[in-house]
C-alpha cells in the first residue's frame, strides 16, 4: 500500500502507477479528501519497498496485513457510499429493501412492488433463477419474470435488486437489474465473482452457509479486483448447531465487518430466521447494531408462495416493521431513506 503525501499531483501519482505496471502487478487508486492511497496487488516478494519509497511525494509503503486487501479499510479508511437507483447506502440514511423470494407472475410482483412500495421500500427484491435444493422445486421465471420485475419498477420507481447464478445469466439481467445479487451458495464461485467485478453493476453479496468473515471479505475482494467497487455486504445467518431457527443470525458480524471493511453491510433476517415471527426484532436489532440496510422477503399471499413462504412477511407486517426500524434509527442517531426518492442512474458518491 503506497501513501502518497497530501497535495501530490496527478502527475507524481501516474508515475507510481507506472512504477507499479513496470513490476507487471495491478494499482489500485483510491482517492481520499486528504490523501491518495495506492493499492498494490500482485506478487511483490521480488519487489523492494525503496523503490517506490524514493519516488516524488510518496509518504510511505505499508504493508497490507490482510488477504483481502481492496475490501479493508487500512487500504480505504473512509466508509464507501455510492447510489443505487435515488438513494445511497453506506452514509447516515438506511434503505429498505423488500420483495418475494420468487417472481411468480405478473400481478403477483406488481401486487408486491406497490405495497411494499406504499410501506417505505427503497428498492424490490425478486428472484427469477432460484438456487433450490430439489431440481424438481420452482426454479424461477426466468426473463419473462425480469420483464414483470421492470414493468415494476416502471410503476413504482424502485430499483431492481436480482439474484444472478451463472456468467451466462449475466449479459440478460444486465439487461434489467440495478444490483446483482450473490446468494450465499454462490458466495465462492470464483468465476461468478471475477465476472460480476468487470460489469460495474453494484452488487449484493451474501455471506455463505458456513463462511467465516475472512471467506466474506477474500469474496468480495474477487470483486473488487476486478474493478467494480460497489459491493454491498451482506450477512443472512449461518449454519450452526441449533435448529430453533433456519440459520443463526451472527449480529457480531454488522460491527466486525464494518471495523475490518469500509463497505456497506445490511441484514436479510428472513434466511437468517426463517419465520416470520423472529423478522421483525432481528431486523431492529441489525439497525441498532449499525446495518447499513436492510433486506426482508415479503409476499401478498405468503401461505400459497412457491418459496420461502414461511419467512416472508405479507404487507401490513412489512409496514408496521418498517414504522419500528425507523423508530430504531433514529435511536441510534440514524433515520431511514425517505420515502419519495428520485430514480437516476447508479452512480458513486464516495466508493
Amino acid at each position: 500500500m503506497i501513501i502518497m503525501q497530501p497535495g501530490a499531483t496527478r502527475e507524481q501519482i501516474s508515475t507510481v502507477i507506472d512504477r507499479v505496471h513496470a513490476n507487471r502487478m495491478e494499482a489500485h487508486t483510491n482517492v481520499g479528501t486528504r490523501q491518495t492511497i495506492i493499492g498494490v496487488v500482485g506478487d511483490r516478494h521480488n519487489v523492494p519497498a525503496d523503490q517506490f519509497e524514493s519516488l516524488p511525494n510518496v509518504q510511505s509503503v505499508e504493508p497490507v496485513l490482510k488477504s483481502y486487501e481492496l475490501a479493508s479499510r487500512q487500504f480505504h479508511p473512509e466508509n464507501s457510499v455510492f447510489s443505487l437507483g435515488g438513494f445511497t447506502i453506506g452514509g447516515d440514511e438506511i434503505p429498505v429493501i423488500a420483495g418475494p423470494c420468487s417472481v411468480e407472475s405478473r400481478q403477483q410482483i406488481l401486487e408486491t412492488a406497490q405495497a411494499v412500495k406504499e410501506a417505505g421500500a427503497n428498492a424490490l427484491r425478486g428472484g427469477v433463477f432460484k438456487p433450490r435444493q430439489s431440481p424438481y422445486s420452482f426454479q424461477g421465471l426466468g426473463e419473462e419474470g425480469l420483464e414483470y420485475m421492470a414493468e415494476a419498477r416502471a410503476l413504482t420507481g424502485l430499483p431492481l435488486v436480482v439474484e444472478v447464478m451463472a456468467e451466462s445469466q449475466l449479459p440478460l439481467m444486465s439487461k434489467y437489474v440495478d444490483m446483482l445479487q450473490i446468494g450465499a451458495r454462490n458466495m465462492q464461485n470464483y468465476s461468478l465473482l471475477r465476472a460480476v467485478g468487470e460489469t460495474h453493476i453494484p452488487v449484493l453479496l451474501k455471506r455463505g452457509l458456513s463462511a467465516t468473515i475472512d471467506d466474506l471479505l477474500n469474496a468480495a475482494e474477487y470483486i473488487l479486483f476486478g474493478g467494480n467497487n460497489r459491493v454491498v455486504l451482506c450477512e443472512r445467518g449461518i449454519r450452526t448447531f441449533e435448529t430453533a431457527t433456519r440459520n443463526t443470525t451472527d449480529i457480531n458480524a454488522i460491527p466486525v465487518l464494518k471495523s475490518l471493511s469500509h463497505l456497506p453491510v445490511v441484514l436479510d433476517p428472513s434466511h437468517s430466521t426463517g419465520h416470520t415471527s423472529f423478522v421483525s426484532a432481528v431486523a431492529k436489532a441489525a439497525v441498532a447494531a449499525g446495518a447499513d440496510g436492510i433486506i426482508v422477503e415479503v409476499h401478498p399471499d405468503p401461505e400459497h408462495a412457491f418459496s420461502d413462504g414461511q419467512q416472508s412477511l405479507k404487507p401490513e407486517e412489512f409496514a408496521r416493521l418498517v414504522k419500528q426500524v425507523k423508530a430504531v434509527a433514529e435511536a441510534v442517531d440514524r433515520t431511514l431513506v425517505p420515502e419519495e426518492t428520485p430514480f437516476f442512474p447508479n452512480g458513486v458518491i464516495n466508493g
